[in-house]
Order: C-alpha cells, then sequence, then structure tokens
C-alpha cells in the first residue's frame, strides 16, 4: 500500500496527516525581507520570537497564531500562492507534484534525519525576532541564499 501522500491531494488529508508533513526544518520560521521594488525575497537567520532553535520547532505551536500576528498557516488552499516556502518544503513539494527526499520523516522514519542531512536550520539560527530592536539589525543576519 502506496503512503497517503503519494496518493491523497493536500486538501483531502486529515488534521494529522498534514500535520505530519511537516519536516521540522524550521526554514519557514526564519525572517524573510522582501524587496519591495522586485519581489524578491532575501533570507535572514533570525528566528520567530516562539522558535525553539534546538528541537526546530515552535514552543507554542497550538497558539502561535494569536501570539505571533504575521505568523502565517499553511492551508491546501494558500501553499501553491507562498513564494517564499523552501524548495524542500512537503507541502510545497506535494503541491507541485513531486515526492519527499529521502531525509524526510515520514519517509525515513526517523525525525533526526532533516537534521543530519543538514536540511534545517539547527545550529544556523544567530537571533531571535524579540532581541532585535530595529528593522535595520536585520540585514546583519542576511544570508546569501536560502538554507
Amino acid at each position: 500500500m502506496e503512503p497517503f501522500w503519494k496518493n491523497k491531494p493536500l486538501a483531502a488529508m486529515s488534521e494529522a496527516e498534514w500535520e505530519s508533513l511537516c519536516d521540522g526544518c524550521g526554514k519557514c520560521c526564519l525572517a524573510k525581507l522582501e524587496d519591495e521594488d522586485t519581489g524578491e525575497i532575501h533570507w535572514t537567520s533570525v528566528a520567530c520570537r516562539l522558535f525553539d532553535a534546538g528541537t526546530c520547532r515552535c514552543s507554542d505551536y497550538g497558539n502561535r497564531l494569536g501570539r505571533v500576528p504575521d505568523c502565517v498557516r499553511l492551508t491546501p488552499e494558500n501553499v501553491p500562492q507562498i513564494s517564499w516556502l523552501p524548495a524542500t518544503c512537503a507541502y510545497r513539494l506535494l503541491a507541485e507534484g513531486k515526492d519527499l527526499y529521502w531525509w524526510h520523516p515520514l519517509v525515513s522514519g526517523r525525525p533526526e534525519t532533516v537534521h543530519e542531512a543538514g536540511i534545517s536550520v539547527r545550529g544556523r539560527v544567530s537571533a531571535l525576532e524579540n532581541e532585535l530592536s530595529e528593522p535595520e539589525e536585520y540585514f546583519a543576519h542576511l544570508l546569501e541564499e536560502e538554507p
């Protein structure tokens, strides 16, 4: 029998199936800066104030949308429109008709493979957003490319 993500569209997934698609990389929790003229996205190593850099998970996932006004709740409807989702994101991959990578926990059977493969931001967060007081401070944390 094939795994659910190979034969079930995103919109038909149960809440548990949907949530299991998150590989725990933490990339979506990094602050991104958008060039107003070009729309280009620039990644930073600054994470959301609720981000636990050790586990690469939200420290208050159930309440994140109320506590962080600009937190984006992914849905089957909005995933195709979110240009900043990482190229390795399971939600994006499946929306584009692609398969999951070998290191995804659903494929490997182990949550640590995303970190072992160097895909996650574990060890690469330089600051949390609540540690910065001025918007200009984000520029010191710009990354050359998508993490």
